[in-house]
């Protein structure tokens, strides 16, 4: 991908990941777009980084979605690149009963969602000299967690997804690019101080220089291990896994 010259659309990016990434790319001289459903913090994103514009944006709302997008188009016409940030992670236990309304919030925001965004703009991308969609996945879509099931499932998910569009549109000038993170020191499940995770700015740094190459998946070095076990001999090293997370918190 080229890193300079673009419009971009990155939901979820009011904190954390989609939050350095606005930055990121805010810094090398795109137009950057963010969006959250909290004017508050929406304000204070483009308040910090004059000239990055915000819009209110819930993507687990498919009235929202529609309508946002939209206007979207309508107000930036060169918009060539989204990425599908958004997220929600709540802990959960499939070996007891689970909370439905937790599960139905989850999957709607962290798989409907970026499958609805990506929906209402691609015919849009399409006609874009050079457009991409980066999906942001993670490690855990690979090697999940035992206590975040639901979250794990929709990121394996989301990756799935990310393989069929990549073929699917591997004719057109649109990229299809999945991004995977490592356990990274942000707001979810309060891991913004944990010394475990990795410092978010490094994240960015490393995962920003991948992203200007052709990579279909962005994978830091410490990712590779969980994107790495998914495979016929994966219980193993998931079993151990789930022992060495215990063993950090």
């Amino acid at each position: 991908m080229n890193l300079t010259g673009n419009t971009i659309f990155i939901t979820g990016g009011t904190s954390g990941i989609g939050r350095a990434y606005a930055e990121a790319f805010h810094k090398l001289g795109n137009q950057v777009i963010v969006s959250g459903r909290r004017k508050g913090h929406l304000a204070e994103v483009t308040k910090a980084n004059p000239g990055m514009q915000a819009v209110e944006f819930d993507v687990a709302n498919q009235a929202s979605v529609e309508a946002v997008c939209k206007k979207l188009i309508a107000d930036h016409p060169k918009l060539n690149a989204l990425i599908n940030n958004a997220g929600v992670m709540y802990l959960d236990d499939p070996s007891a009963e689970m909370d439905d309304a937790q599960m139905q919030s989850i999957v709607a925001t962290n798989l409907l969602g970026p499958i609805r965004v990506t929906s209402a703009l691609i015919e849009h991308l399409k006609k874009q000299p050079a457009a991409y969609v980066m999906n942001v996945s993670s490690g855990l879509a690979f090697t999940p967690m035992s206590f975040t099931s639901v979250y794990c499932a929709t990121k394996a998910a989301i990756h799935s997804y990310s393989l069929t569009a990549r073929y699917k549109l591997k004719d057109t000038n649109v990229k299809v690019v999945e991004i995977v993170p490592p356990w990274v020191q942000t707001d979810l499940l309060d891991s913004k101080d944990n010394p475990n995770a990795m410092p978010l700015a490094d994240f960015i740094a490393e995962s920003m220089k991948l992203i200007g190459t052709d990579a279909d998946e962005i994978l830091v070095e410490r990712v590779k291990p969980l994107r790495n076990n998914a495979g016929p001999n994966e219980a193993p090293f998931f079993n151990k896994f789930q022992e060495m997370i215990a063993q950090s918190h």
